[in-house]
């Protein structure tokens, strides 16, 4: 299991590459994929019960 911070850090570079993708008009398939990894670590954030 990753720390806390490390899993913080992830979550704020996945946020930035989605907003990114969503600014720059980016295609949906590059949106999605950006937005499901970003779940996937808001999840394992919840898991960790942080």
């Amino acid at each position: 299991m990753e720390s806390r911070e490390e899993l913080v850090n992830q979550i704020e570079e996945a946020r930035k590459r989605l907003n990114g993708s969503i600014d720059g008009k980016e295609s949906y398939d590059l949106i999605y994929r950006y937005s499901v990894e970003l779940d996937r670590l808001i999840e394992q954030y919840m898991d960790a019960g942080y």
